[in-house]
């Protein structure tokens, strides 16, 4: 198991995602008909009061998959590339 995650669980306990199936955050494309699924998945993000610890973990973890933090893995890998220094 992760270990960043076992050191940040506390949000966990409270996130919206809770009360949905796991299913929904992670759509199979964010393309064609799994958009609607992302974009469902997003939704409960936003209301979520924990969102900002939710993202921040999965970009700390690199996590590839799913809808975390009202973002999909691709909005994560240009968010990463935006955080990253430009190599020399």
């Amino acid at each position: 198991m992760n270990r960043l995650y076992h050191e940040s669980e506390d949000w966990v306990q409270q996130g919206a995602c809770r009360r949905y199936d796991p299913e929904l955050f992670f759509p199979v494309s964010t393309t064609g008909p799994g958009r609607h699924d992302a974009e469902l998945a997003k939704a409960v993000c936003r209301s979520c009061t924990v969102r900002q610890e939710c993202l921040r973990w999965a970009l700390r973890a690199g996590e590839a998959h799913g809808v975390w933090g009202a973002t999909t893995p691709e909005e994560r890998r240009y968010m990463r590339r935006e955080l990253l220094p430009a190599a020399s």
